[in-house]
């Protein structure tokens, strides 16, 4: 599939490591036969040169979906010719269209190209904000962290609303 080739270019270009095979088996399966993303790629003839890959969460306070946008990527040798922000645009439509409240992604601090553009469309960067994240190789010691902390203030046990322990 060629936009797994721009998925490893999107990796070079971020100075990180490329999905390894399983990965890649996996994205696929969760794009086309789990529908957990979407994807929007742009062609010039048979080639494509362009992807924008996306998905939603959900803004509380919105009661709407955010489409958040995970990838936008042109290869160099394609940009400065309106394929990026013609992605971008179809990836507002698609917002739009799905009541979406809002469009969300990031951004690495030194991709000045990026920044420019998403400032020129009128998106607001959000300093009040910090992301973070742990990793599938975290998770256990997350939890481990939690429990922990759980049995030191005996705090009630959490569950999804309509679940009922038995």
């Amino acid at each position: 599939m060629a936009f797994l080739g721009l998925l490893t270019a999107l990796a070079n270009f971020e100075k990180l490591e490329p999905p390894d095979e399983p990965s890649r088996h996996r994205l696929v399966e969760d794009i086309f036969a789990r529908r957990r993303l979407g994807l929007f790629v742009a062609t010039a003839g048979a080639d494509i040169v362009g992807y924008a890959l996306y998905f939603y969460s959900y803004s509380s306070f919105l009661a709407r979906p955010t489409l958040y946008l995970e990838d936008i990527f042109v290869p160099e040798d394609h940009r400065g010719r309106g394929i990026g922000s013609s992605l971008f645009h179809r990836c507002l439509k698609e917002a739009e269209s799905s009541g979406c409240g809002r469009m969300e992604w990031a951004v690495l601090t030194w991709n000045l190209g990026a920044i420019g553009f998403y400032e020129k469309v009128g998106a607001r960067k959000l300093d009040e904000w910090h992301v973070y994240r742990l990793t599938r190789e975290q998770f256990g010691i997350a939890a481990e962290a939690l429990r922990k902390t759980r049995h030191a203030k005996k705090r009630p046990r959490s569950e999804p609303a309509g679940h009922h322990r038995t």
